[in-house]
């Protein structure tokens, strides 16, 4: 399984528009093949930090993700709304039985 978690430091004047913009991205990834969950986490402590809480079923998941439409259409649009570098870390783990 691999976890991954990007986060986005948000204008807040881009913060409705980016919000509005990520929805397509959110609802294709939780449907494409290998996607177990797919969640936009807001930060408690900073009112424009954002975080995608990815987990994928393999590598080959995320390959398949990182060259969708919907996931190219994003990042090609999602620098305007960052007053920081995206950060993602990506983390392999077992599911807890």
């Amino acid at each position: 399984m691999i976890i991954i978690h990007a986060t986005f430091h948000i204008n807040p004047t881009m913060q409705d528009q980016f919000l509005e913009e990520i929805q397509p991205l959110i609802a294709a990834s939780r449907a494409e093949a290998g996607n177990i969950s797919y969640r936009l986490q807001k930060d408690v402590e900073s009112e424009n930090i954002f975080t995608m809480v990815e987990v994928w079923q393999d590598k080959d998941a995320v390959a398949s993700h990182n060259t969708s439409e919907p996931f190219t259409t994003f990042v090609a649009k999602v620098k305007k709304f960052l007053t920081a570098p995206l950060d993602v870390k990506a983390f392999e783990g077992q599911p807890l039985k």
